[in-house]
């Protein structure tokens, strides 16, 4: 069949031992590619680091998802803390682990948004500022079927907003909920649809590339262009 779309699937909030492995074989079995954003409490877990480091050496690429996944920066009391404690402190274990060959030379970063919500608590100044000084590319998302909530009907939502979607940025969650079990289900359905799974995202998803910013961020922060 020929590929008609173009697909980026993204993994958040692991690694997470007893699924992440499947979320890998599941990929390899489809000979599919994708971007894991891990948590750095996750990532310093007993096997936490192995997991990543598989999906490195298996060519996913890895980025950096927050330390904790608990605080959205936007609306932090105290914005260069919380960059310092939620991208600074765990920078040094996700670089480590991402290399050159699983990102690209890119440095890889998504901001927590409790739930997917794009609004103005996603990012502050400091943090935008710290992740162009850093030379970061932020991945945004256009896709998210809430399979955290829905573990059993989310391969239908999610196939439906493909469908729907140019360039489907697609957010699932290697996490314990039970509904990685249906993540074959989801690939056959992608590979039903003709698309291809991609490791780059559309500029779209992209408001800072490398350190540059690509576009106004006075949507997701107050204050800023």
């Amino acid at each position: 069949m020929a590929v008609t779309k173009r697909v980026t699937l993204t993994f958040d909030n692991g690694p997470t031992p007893g699924v992440t492995e499947q979320v890998l074989d599941a990929l390899a079995h489809h000979s599919a590619r994708a971007t894991f954003f891990v948590v750095g409490s996750q990532l310093r877990q007993p096997g936490g680091r192995e997991l990543a480091e598989r999906a490195a050496a298996e060519g996913h690429r890895i980025g950096h998802h927050t330390a904790t996944h608990t605080l959205q920066l936007g609306v932090a009391e105290d914005a260069e803390a919380a960059v310092r404690t939620e991208i600074a402190a765990v920078e040094p274990d996700v670089d480590t682990v991402a290399g050159t060959s699983a990102t690209h030379g890119e440095r890889l970063f998504r901001p927590y948004a409790a739930g997917g919500v794009l609004d103005k608590r996603v990012f502050s100044t400091a943090a935008i500022r710290y992740l162009q000084e850093h030379h970061y590319t932020c991945v945004l998302w256009n896709t998210v079927p809430r399979d955290w909530e829905d573990p059993t009907g989310w391969v239908e939502t999610a196939l439906a907003a493909v469908a729907r979607t140019e360039w489907p940025v697609v957010v699932l969650h290697d996490l314990a909920t039970g509904a990685m079990t249906r993540l074959p289900e989801f690939l056959d359905g992608l590979a039903a649809l003709g698309a291809e799974t991609v490791t780059e995202y559309p500029g779209s998803c992209v408001p800072i590339k490398q350190g540059r910013l690509q576009f106004s961020l006075s949507h997701l922060t107050d204050g800023v262009d």
